[in-house]
Order: C-alpha cells, then structure tokens, then sequence
C-alpha cells in the first residue's frame, strides 16, 4: 500500500465514523459528553471544521477557510449550552464538508514524492505534526478519530445505547 492510499483510507474511515455520531446527534448538538462539561457534538463538527481549513493554510500559507470560527471553536474557546451562540448546526455540517472535499481533492493531486515537501506554514506550536504535507493529513484523520469519543460520550450522555464500533 502506498502512503496516499493509507492516508485516503485513514480519512475516510474516521470522517465516517464521526458523521454517524455527528448526524445522529443533531437533535442533541449541545449535550455535553459529561456532568462537567466538555467537548460537545456542535462544537466537535465546528473544531473539526476549523482543523480541515488548516490544511490549506499549513501546505500553502493560505488563509484558513473557517478562520471566521476560531472564536467558537478553536484550541482555546469553551463550549457551551447554548445552541444560539455558535453559527447554525446545518451551517457548520456544509462548511465541514465542503472542506473535506476539498482536502480529498487536494490530497488525490499529490504524488506520493509530495507527501513529504515542507509545509510552509504549520501552525504555531504544532510545527513537528504539521512539518509536511503527508503528517498534515495524518493528523488529520488522527485528530478527528480523537474527537470522536467526545461524541460517543455525548451520545450516552443523551440516554442513547452504546454503539458498536464499525470499520465500513
């Protein structure tokens, strides 16, 4: 297997299983994973919205797409309760896949050579994950396989069963 091709495979089975939570708890977008608080699934889907514009913005010194959003959903920002202080559920759901499009594209245009250019401009402090063009979007699917047991937890925070855990 090539590098590409794991990276393509990685994306895709962490994106699914991250939707399936994300859109099933869309009625619930602000349950918070635990009684105190946490990472809950509208801010995930915005987090991880906002990572896809890092991308672009680390291979190529790009501004980041979701730049907008870093104030509700950056490293730095708290989530809260209240549905109406973040850009509507739907909005971010089409923003995050738009992106995630547009990564795929983008990752499909590069040769296997490609993956291991310098990116030109990692983010702060996130130098050696960001440091080429192949770890960028490895830590990518990572960084969404990671966020995803927020979700998980959100979920049997809303009385939900458990679900099973499914690679396809």
């Amino acid at each position: 297997m090539h590098m590409k091709d794991a990276i393509k495979f990685a994306l895709n089975i962490s994106n699914r299983a991250v939707l399936s939570v994300i859109d099933e708890m869309s009625d619930a977008a602000t349950t918070f994973p635990t009684p105190n608080g946490g990472c809950h699934p509208l801010w995930v889907l915005g987090h991880l919205t906002l990572v896809e514009g890092i991308i672009p913005a680390a291979l190529f010194a790009e501004k980041n797409p979701a730049a907008e959003w870093q104030q509700y959903f950056g490293e730095n920002s708290q989530p809260v309760a209240d549905a109406r202080a973040y850009p509507p559920f739907a909005e971010v759901r089409e923003k995050y896949l738009q992106l995630r499009e547009q990564n795929l594209n983008l990752l499909e245009s590069l040769s296997e050579a490609d993956l291991d250019k310098p990116t030109l401009a990692p983010p702060k402090g996130r130098e050696r994950e960001f440091a080429t063009y192949g770890q960028s979007f490895l830590v990518l699917a990572l960084h969404q396989t990671m966020h995803r047991g927020n979700l998980t937890d959100a979920r049997r925070a809303a009385g939900r069963t458990a679900l099973a855990t499914q690679a396809s």
